[in-house]
């Protein structure tokens, strides 16, 4: 089955807690903190494998967790790291953010890794926390949390010429003819319900790989037919093969096929529809096929045509060879502008504070990513950690906001699910 876009929720480990512990050996007084660090928390990496031609293996993995970090010991003894989480995926996947709608990784290349949720490190043990000052702190970290991430895997087939055309123009015909690739062919329409891929190999040593695309038909890039699903598998191609029935066997008018999948084209992304084309005028050795290529030609001077007979296999190998030769000429563009990626949220977001401050009826609600990970790695079951939480809130400013804002002593005040009482 062919599996081309998947929704999954990842979940990376969290990083191991920090010990607190002390030095307890007879004829050493004070031995001091010797409480360890957690381990980190287990990342959730994405890996190609060239192997893999669709999402299917993902498709039943609604979440992917991650083992969390080993605790510290006393002794010095730090947690292990956990192991990562490597998730298979094939080539030409892209996985983006459904949070932000932000592309976080392209995977194009055999073994590339990318790292799309990060494990939390682990908690500082309290020898850590030593000083000067506090030479014997009784308090250690909980790991931080591990990043979760709701994620939208795409697959978009790697291809450097994409067939194009409305059904039974003779696609599969022709990647039947001229590659290994077995596509099911029939005489009725979507015969073809998947992309099929096909390696060309010429006698000069030359290769390339072509795409059968399947369903374009009217209003296919909104969503008629197969061609919404199929159409953004040929954002990857340099060259668009637009295959017409030249002799109109289907009843139809080869100009008025042309102009179709031309505008699907244009409404469906500006970039495909730059991208080069060579149209293939197929079923030559029907009657009227001459006839309706002069008045296409005629119309159409300044495209390239290429006559051809895929059933009898007649003019393919000067096809091919043309688009060889236009594909040692065309770059690889990237699919998707820099703007897309995540990396660029750094410019479009600034917050001139990591925390907000909310009233609901009569709690003061205390929201930000900052905040929320200080109050999650800290052990309250620990006086020093929680005199500690204390002086962190009154660094960042938030007892000076909250008395700004009109809280008085005694008021409650909420963190996540936990809810304590403001005061000195």
């Amino acid at each position: 089955m062919f599996i081309d876009e998947i929704t999954l929720k990842v979940i990376a480990g969290n990083g191991g807690d920090g010990c607190t512990s002390f030095r307890r050996e007879k004829y050493v007084p004070m031995g001091g903190p010797d409480g360890g660090n957690g381990g980190k928390g287990a990342n959730i990496v994405f890996e190609v494998d060239k192997g893999l031609k669709t999402l299917i293996d993902l498709r039943y993995k609604k979440i992917i967790k991650g083992p969390h970090g080993v605790h510290g010991k006393g002794s010095n003894k730090y947690g292990a790291n956990a192991e990562d989480v490597i998730v298979k995926v094939p080539e030409g996947t892209t996985v983006t953010d459904m949070d932000s709608g932000l592309v976080l990784v392209d995977l194009i290349n055999d073994k590339q890794r990318f790292v799309v949720a990060h494990g939390g490190r682990g908690g500082r043990g309290n020898k850590s926390f030593a000083t000067h000052d506090n030479p014997a702190p009784k308090f250690s970290e909980k790991g931080e949390p591990g990043e979760i991430k709701l994620l939208k895997c795409e697959l978009k087939v790697l291809a450097d010429v994409g067939l194009i055309g409305l059904p039974s123009v003779g696609k599969s015909t022709i990647l039947s003819q001229i590659s290994a690739s077995k596509p099911k062919i029939a005489a009725y329409h979507f015969t073809t319900l998947s992309p099929n891929l096909g390696v060309i190999k010429l006698k000069d040593n030359r290769s390339f790989v072509m795409a059968d695309l399947p369903g374009l038909i009217e209003g296919a890039s909104e969503g008629v037919g197969l061609g919404d699903k199929f159409l953004k598998h040929a954002m990857r191609t340099r060259i668009l093969c637009h295959v017409i029935d030249m002799s109109g066997s289907e009843g139809r008018n080869p100009i008025d096929d042309y102009k179709v999948i031309r505008d699907e084209i244009n409404k469906y992304d500006n970039k495909l529809a730059g991208k080069l084309e060579i149209v293939v005028a197929n079923k030559m050795d029907l009657p009227n096929a001459e006839d309706n290529l002069s008045v296409f030609m005629k119309q159409y001077p300044n495209i390239k045509v290429f006559s051809i007979s895929a059933i009898n296999n007649d003019g393919l190998d000067k096809l091919m060879i043309d688009l060889a030769d236009e594909l040692d000429n065309i770059q690889n563009t990237p699919v998707y502008n820099e703007n897309e990626f995540e990396s660029h949220m750094i410019f479009k977001f600034k917050e001139e504070k990591p925390y907000v401050i909310e009233r609901d009826n009569d709690i003061w609600v205390i929201k930000g990513e900052k905040i929320e990970k200080l109050f999650k790695m800290t052990k309250f079951n620990e006086d020093e950690a929680v005199l500690r939480f204390a002086r962190k809130l009154r660094a960042m400013g938030i007892e000076e906001e909250l008395e700004k804002l009109g809280a008085i002593r005694g008021d409650e005040v909420q963190i996540l699910d936990y809810i304590f009482e403001f005061k000195e």
